[in-house]
């Protein structure tokens, strides 16, 4: 089975707020600033409703047959579009299970609307049957099917005052948890012209969520304990051959928590 885990990470759509707000004398900062002081004004949050989102980062791992792979899409300076097309090319090439914290919740929608805001095509991430009967009763759409695994829903009964953050629930396992930022310093760093580093947190997140659907596995028996611990220990070395900074951080992080 091929596995695909992915995270987004988005800063707010200061295009769609100059549309929207008639705020087209103010700068982008200001008219983000408006934004966020609209959202705690309607619900307390600032926490903006998911079409005003745009897609800054996706991250992913990929886990075939013979492979580990965990990496950003595209190029720092790759346009929004460019992102949400090589996501759906991961899907249409290796018809994967789609693995995530929230992603039905949040990354999903956000996405849905990106796309078509941007003019995606994804025929295969949105069949449902009609024209693949094996995607009638599993595809990516359905939230109880498992075409597409929200690990937060589905650890939580589809309840939501059970859900978890991914910071706590990967912490509580001895896996590193938040490295570096969290979402709300995304739209304050990529003001400072730090996209690397944005997508240097997004690859964490994919990496602990991954390591949770590991764990999620052997629970489900799946994956036997000893399996696990192989799968694990093909991870790390996976990682110390990339020899990039965050990833060794991520690395000493694991050892220490002991997950």
């Amino acid at each position: 089975m091929n596995v695909l885990v992915f995270d987004i990470e988005t800063v707010p759509d200061v295009a769609a707020g100059r549309r929207l707000l008639g705020l087209h004398d103010l700068d982008d900062a200001q008219v983000a600033q408006v934004m966020l002081n609209r959202a705690r004004q309607d619900t307390g949050s600032e926490f903006l409703r998911h079409h005003l989102h745009r897609v800054v980062a996706i991250a992913t791992v990929l886990r075939t047959g013979d492979r580990f792979k965990v990496w950003s899409l595209g190029e720092p300076d790759s346009s929004e579009r460019e992102l949400l097309e090589r996501f759906f090319d991961g899907i249409d090439r290796y018809g994967p299970t789609l693995v995530s914290w929230n992603g039905g919740g949040f990354d999903l929608p956000v996405i849905h609307y990106r796309s078509m805001l941007n003019r995606v095509v994804a025929p295969r991430y949105w069949e449902t049957g009609d024209d693949d009967t094996s995607f009638r009763y599993n595809n990516y759409l359905n939230r109880y099917h498992a075409r597409h695994t929200d690990l937060m829903d589905v650890l939580a009964g589809y309840t939501p005052r059970a859900w978890v953050r991914l910071d706590e629930m990967a912490s509580l396992l001895g896996l590193p948890g938040k490295m570096g930022m969290d979402g709300a310093r995304v739209w304050d760093a990529f003001l400072a012209g730090e996209i690397g580093a944005i997508r240097d947190y997004c690859e964490t997140d994919v990496l602990n969520t991954y390591l949770l659907w590991l764990r999620y596995e052997m629970m489900r028996g799946r994956l036997a304990p000893d399996a696990y611990d192989i799968e694990c220990e093909y991870v790390r070395d996976s990682l110390r051959r990339e020899g990039r900074p965050h990833l060794d951080a991520f690395l000493r992080a694991w050892a220490q928590g002991g997950g």
